[in-house]
């Protein structure tokens, strides 16, 4: 038997919930050739594992690398926690499919999340198919692609708050029937955002009916102790649709998100949810700042009335908000990266409501933030322990690479489920880990040949040292390396060798079709 990689000595997690084994795991190509006890064979290449875990690569569900994963950094922080594939097209914005104003908009009004518009792109106008091509082997990570509906929506339809009408949904569920033919793997919707706020159940379940068994993948409209509004309109989607629901960053307190979920699974809806170890978000500064009603979907409009002060009597409803911002993006004012919002005024001479409306108005409304929840501390700790626990969960980063300081949770999600929720706390055993953050998310976006470690599946490996693996990254150092991962392949290709990215760029735009 030869081989072009074996990797000897581990213990296997294949993905389907066994304990670890004892096997070598062996690659021709860009394909697992063989999974056991492989003595005398000869490879090109031999990984020793000894001591280590061997996993299928992990599937980050809910990741904003739309524009940053063609960075080697982003690549690396990714790699270093086992991470082989980002989900993309989260919330509903991303940059295709859409005309050049479509784009535009979408790479302007989610620039604090996503990042601007990677060059290689152009500017528009741009269909999955190019999308997707461009991310094909220019990356160590693998891509798949959501069709967010927000851009969609916004290429018909512009910033109008109205229902479509009979030929805006055509037009709408033309452009999901052609993206999913190009290849997304699923529909995704911010309805938080804008222009997906605007949104009713009808037309999302109508734009679902082309799935096919791909997940509609939802920021749902309310979260926290309010997301019983959310997942009521999750449960309606799927009633009128028959879709399968994949709800994003489901956090909040447990005792009213489990019986959510509870009430949807014994309804018949196919749902699952990703969550991430953490209980800080982060997000664009305007979405937390701004009142709901002004025109964000209009710069320029929202702008001036920044500047005229049409919106200085908003400011106060903020009071309590402003000690749970830590600026995490500020174009122009990078010097206020990683201060927090009162402490940043503090330095200004200002309040924060004044240093706050300079900073939108300096970063023309590109800032982003980290925001601390209500619920900090032990009980808030416990919701997150209880949520990851539910066979339904999968793990996703909500990871936002954009700006000096941003939230930790994209360098060290992953290896904090490992280390932290699977080594120290038990939540979950390793073999579970594997099903949570590999095997069931690979089923949900419909990547067939991702997610386990058989024979014929994609060789994408991970090996972890179970004693050490863990997140470094912190709120006061956001960009940590991750520790314990030294060795990945991607596509039967190593991309990380000793905790170093070896160059290559072997990851695969995954298509669902």
């Amino acid at each position: 038997m030869a081989f072009d990689v074996i990797i000897t000595g581990g213990r296997v997690l294949d993905g389907t919930g066994a304990p670890p084994y004892r096997a070598d795991v062996a690659v021709t190509g860009d394909k697992v050739a063989a999974v056991g006890r492989l003595d005398g064979a000869d490879a090109a290449a031999v990984i020793d594992a000894t001591g280590r875990l061997v996993s299928p690569g992990f599937v980050d569900c809910h990741a904003h690398g739309d524009a940053v994963v063609l960075d080697p950094a982003v690549q690396l922080a990714a790699l270093r926690q086992g991470v082989t594939t980002f989900v993309l097209g989260q919330d509903g914005v991303s940059y295709a499919p859409g005309s050049a104003d479509a784009v535009a908009y979408a790479a302007r009004y989610f620039a604090a999340v996503n990042g601007p518009l990677p060059g290689v792109l152009g500017d528009g106008p741009l269909s999955v198919d190019r999308l997707l091509g461009a991310y094909d082997r220019a990356t160590a990570l693998n891509t798949a692609y959501l069709l967010p509906h927000g851009t969609i929506r916004y290429d018909v339809m512009g910033a109008a708050p109205q229902a479509p009408s009979r030929e805006e949904l055509a037009a709408m569920l033309g452009r999901v029937e052609r993206g999913l033919a190009e290849g997304a793997v699923g529909l995704s919707t911010g309805l938080e955002y804008l222009p997906g706020r605007y949104a009713a159940a009808e037309e999302l379940a109508a734009l679902c009916a082309p799935l096919g068994g791909l997940p509609y993948v939802t920021h749902m409209r309310a979260y926290g102790t309010r997301a019983g509004v959310g997942m009521s309109e999750v449960n309606e989607i799927a009633r009128r649709s028959g879709a399968a629901v994949h709800v994003s960053h489901l956090h909040g307190p447990a005792d009213v998100l489990l019986p959510l979920v509870e009430e949807a699974l014994a309804a018949g809806v196919d749902l699952t949810f990703d969550t991430y170890p953490y209980l800080r978000g982060s997000t664009m500064l305007a979405m937390v700042v701004l009142p709901p009603d002004a025109p964000a979907a209009d710069p320029a409009r929202t702008l001036e009335m920044l500047v005229s002060g049409e919106l200085d009597a908003w400011w106060p409803e903020l009071a309590q908000t402003w000690p749970r911002l830590t600026v995490s993006h500020a174009p122009g004012m990078e010097w206020a990266e990683g201060l927090g919002m009162v402490e940043a005024a503090r330095r200004e001479g200002v309040e924060p409501a004044e240093f706050c409306r300079r900073m939108l108005v300096e970063s023309r409304l590109e800032a982003g933030c980290v925001l601390a929840r209500p619920d900090e501390g032990p009980e808030g700790e416990e919701s997150v322990r209880r949520m990851l626990r539910h066979p339904a969960q999968t793990g996703g980063s909500d990871g936002i690479y954009v700006g000096g300081h941003p939230h930790p949770r994209g360098f060290g999600a992953f290896a904090r489920f490992l280390g932290t929720h699977v080594r120290e706390l038990g939540d979950w055993t390793w073999e579970q880990a594997a099903v949570h953050l590999a095997a069931h998310p690979a089923r949900r976006f419909g990547l067939a040949d991702r997610g386990l470690l058989r024979a014929g599946f994609a060789a994408d490996v991970v090996v972890l040292d179970p004693a050490t693996v863990a997140d470094r990254a912190t709120y006061d150092a956001p960009r940590t390396l991750a520790t314990g991962v030294d060795d990945v392949l991607v596509s039967g290709v190593p991309v990380l060798a000793g905790g170093e990215p070896t160059g290559a760029t072997p990851g695969r735009a995954l298509r669902s079709r």
